[in-house]
């Protein structure tokens, strides 16, 4: 009955002109009183952001702000993963042969998330990383590792919660929310980096169409909290042992490396 409730209101609520209203006040200078009590409420660390407060015109200005190029150290490395987001690492785990993982108790079809078999059977048996972004983190995203674009779409219409209740309540939003995919060819293999769209919101913008991804560089940001997956193929990736599931993480933390089957 919970979750009919949940699914219910989120269906209710999650339709054009509600996502059409919400954009347009976050773009109005209408939302600027309302940065100082976001920052308040969430928490959010004035000293790490590049430009001060009174800069930000809008809600939306804010919520995709930039940080001050110290305050993020990128791990590099040839061999490093590190993270693409400010985060929590909400789970990590094995794709089965099967091509599906678990998510909050959640079974999802990478065939779905990917919106091919033949994608998808890249990943079979391999790595998948979620990491979530709640609306206090950092919006930017970063590359995981140095890679050449092999493949880049974009899949799905509508965008429903990606948190806590909507990971365990919602109808699979890691596999149905709008998202943008890109695979990467890295040193060793290639791995993909799903971007997924939120509740309301579904834009996620590229920063740039390079070919080439670097290390640490930004490529893409949300404009409201989302969530990243990482998928890795079989074999080709491990998870450093100090990382614990969940925990915070930040842009260019280590996260794991690639493996070398040459």
């Amino acid at each position: 009955m919970k979750q009919q409730i949940y699914r219910f209101f989120i269906e209710l609520t999650n339709k054009r002109w509600s996502s059409n209203l919400i954009g347009k006040y976050t773009c109005s200078s209408v939302s600027k009183p309302m940065i100082r009590p976001f920052i308040k409420a969430y928490q959010i660390n004035e000293k790490e952001m590049e430009h001060p407060i009174e800069d930000y015109q809008t809600l939306h200005d804010f919520f995709i702000r930039t940080l001050s190029s110290e305050v993020r150290k990128i791990n590099y490395g040839a061999d490093h993963v590190v993270s693409p987001v400010d985060a929590k690492l909400a789970e990590a785990g094995k794709i089965t042969k099967g091509r599906e993982f678990l998510v909050k108790g959640k079974t999802y079809s990478l065939q779905e998330m990917l919106g091919s078999e033949e994608k998808a059977k890249v990943y079979e048996d391999g790595i998948f990383l979620v990491l979530y972004l709640s609306p206090a983190h950092y919006h930017r995203i970063h590359s995981p590792v140095d890679g050449e674009v092999i493949d880049r779409w974009v899949l799905g219409r509508h965008s429903y919660p990606v948190n806590s209740q909507g990971l365990k309540y919602g109808k699979a939003p890691l596999s149905k929310n709008y998202r943008d995919i890109t695979e990467l060819k890295h040193k060793h293999g290639q791995m993909a980096v799903v971007k997924v769209g939120a509740m309301f919101v579904n834009a996620i913008e590229r920063t740039h169409e390079n070919l080439f991804w670097k290390q640490g560089e930004e490529v893409a940001y949300f404009n409201f909290g989302s969530t990243v997956v990482l998928l890795f193929e079989k074999d080709f990736f491990q998870l450093d042992p100090h990382v614990t599931i969940p925990c915070e993480v930040k842009v260019g933390e280590r996260l794991g490396q690639l493996l070398d089957h040459n």
